[in-house]
């Protein structure tokens, strides 16, 4: 697919999966905007992607307020004539019981792996390109089945599941939906990763400094979206979790259970 000269906008573009697609896309020539909390790491990944030959705009974005979706996305509308391609990438983990995680902690996942992709999703609808455009859903493994210590993120991410498939049934292939699995990737989601009374994990997961690399991540994303696929799971024995969760329920719920959940 020849991406040369496409609008796209990418959430959580500063670290993680983000960064390394903004890198992926810059690399084929598109128009970026990059959206994220942090202004400094933006300023970085733009750099980036400027040296890589790509007009780069950031935007700041915080999906726990709807003030702030509403002011990204009109800042959005006046830096790019349209949008090709929405990825809606941001998003919060947990690392807790459910019957330890605070109501309010549970509160923040939910607007921001949920309620906020959302919301910003339909206040740039008016902006989308009307002649085709994609969305894609970065969701999880646990978007797929319960895990421990994922009671709200897996919530979370079941509900873009439902939300966005409901979209591309309605939408008979425009908007193009494409909702990614990822399991563990070697990013820096557990740093900032949500413990029961609302401390952040501060520390990289065993898991996560195995995993796999976020631009390989990244370039199967891009496979994904140039096949027009509309679901793509990308892990490794995680994988086996997801069949046995289809085939073997009850081998799925043993060994669940056994899995380090860090």
């Amino acid at each position: 697919m020849d991406l040369k000269g496409k609008y796209v906008v990418i959430t959580g573009g500063s670290s993680g999966i983000g960064r390394a697609l903004a890198i992926e896309m810059a690399k084929a020539g598109v128009i970026l905007v990059l959206a994220a909390r942090s202004a400094g790491r933006l300023a970085e990944v733009q750099a980036e992607c400027k040296a890589l030959g790509s007009e780069c705009h950031t935007v700041m974005l915080d999906l726990e307020s709807n003030a702030s979706i509403e002011q990204a996305a009109g800042q959005i509308g006046t830096l790019v004539p349209h949008i090709d391609v929405l990825v809606n990438n941001a998003g919060i983990s947990q690392r807790a019981r459910a019957a330890d995680t605070l109501p309010e902690v549970e509160h923040t996942i939910m607007q921001t792996n949920y309620f906020g992709p959302v919301r910003l999703t339909k206040a740039l609808w008016p902006y989308f390109n009307k002649q085709q455009v994609s969305i894609i859903v970065i969701s999880s493994v646990v978007g797929l089945f319960g895990f421990p210590l994922r009671s709200s993120y897996a919530a979370s991410k079941h509900a873009l599941h439902g939300y966005f498939e409901s979209v591309a049934l309605e939408s008979k292939g425009n908007p193009h939906v494409l909702i990614v699995c990822p399991g563990r990737i070697n990013t820096p989601i557990s740093l900032s990763a949500l413990h029961a009374e609302g401390r952040q994990h501060g520390q990289m997961d065993p898991g996560q400094q195995q995993g796999i690399p976020a631009d390989v991540c990244a370039q199967k994303i891009m496979k994904a979206w140039s096949n027009r696929k509309n679901l793509v799971l990308i892990a490794r024995g995680e994988r086996l979790l997801w069949y046995m969760r289809r085939y073997l329920p009850a081998l799925f719920s043993y060994v669940a259970k056994k899995v380090s959940p860090v």
